[in-house]
């Protein structure tokens, strides 16, 4: 295994997103199927489709529109998704990964951008407290303000491994935010590209993109480091 200490991004990293955004349409549907006629199947199918048509906007509203459900508070909805406890699970090479580092007893960090219950409750549900030493959910640090690409979740995980940016890698799918204040601070930058993530087909400026890629994180067992 690479021989820097590895930092890592959450969401379409460690496991596919979309697992949580239908785990959470989910919570929803039996939500408003609790509130009304419609069952929870019908309201999911409605939800689903509107997501695929036109991304995760509106898709409340969207739904409470078609089944002429006016008596929910889209906020309500909002609160159910992002505070359900959710059905996912890590990737086969999330698992590999975690587990060879584990074993060789390497500290392993987590920087994870979104509103904070929700990722604790992804990051519980993924069993990671007990397998990463440093987790930094960066809303805990001051709101959406301090998340990617704000410096102060890579600094606060520096601390907490008390390594230096040059003694880590920072691997994360969102050239966005992910790359571009690690690499400034001095770490190496990973990009991983899945078959299904929200920013799988985006490339940027060579600035915002990482140092080099993979497609799996049993990669970084095998790669040797410097």
């Amino acid at each position: 295994m690479i021989n820097k200490t590895i930092i890592l991004d959450l969401d379409d990293t460690l496991y596919c997103e979309h697992d949580y955004v239908r785990s959470g349409f989910e919570a929803v549907a039996h939500y408003i199927a609790g509130h009304s006629e419609f069952t929870p199947n019908h309201i999911y199918n409605q939800l689903i489709a509107y997501w695929q048509e036109r991304g995760r906007g509106q898709v409340f509203d969207l739904t409470c529109a078609f089944f002429h459900i006016d008596d929910i508070d889209i906020a309500e909805l909002v609160q159910v998704y992002r505070f359900h406890t959710p059905s996912i699970q890590l990737y086969d090479d999330a698992v590999q990964f975690l587990d060879d580092a584990n074993m060789r007893k390497l500290p392993l960090g987590l920087i994870t951008d979104g509103t904070s219950i929700t990722q604790w409750n992804k990051i519980k549900a993924l069993q990671l407290v007990d397998r990463i030493e440093a987790i930094v959910v960066s809303d805990d640090l001051g709101g959406s303000a301090c998340w990617k690409p704000n410096k102060a979740p890579y600094q606060l995980a520096l601390k907490q491994l008390d390594k230096l940016p040059e003694q880590c890698i920072y691997v994360g799918d969102n050239p966005h935010k992910d790359f571009i204040t690690a690499r400034k601070l001095g770490m190496e930058t990973v990009r991983i590209v899945r078959s299904i993530g929200d920013h799988m087909n985006t490339r940027l400026d060579k600035a915002y993109e990482a140092d080099w890629e993979i497609h799996a994180l049993t990669e970084l067992i095998d790669r040797q480091g410097t």
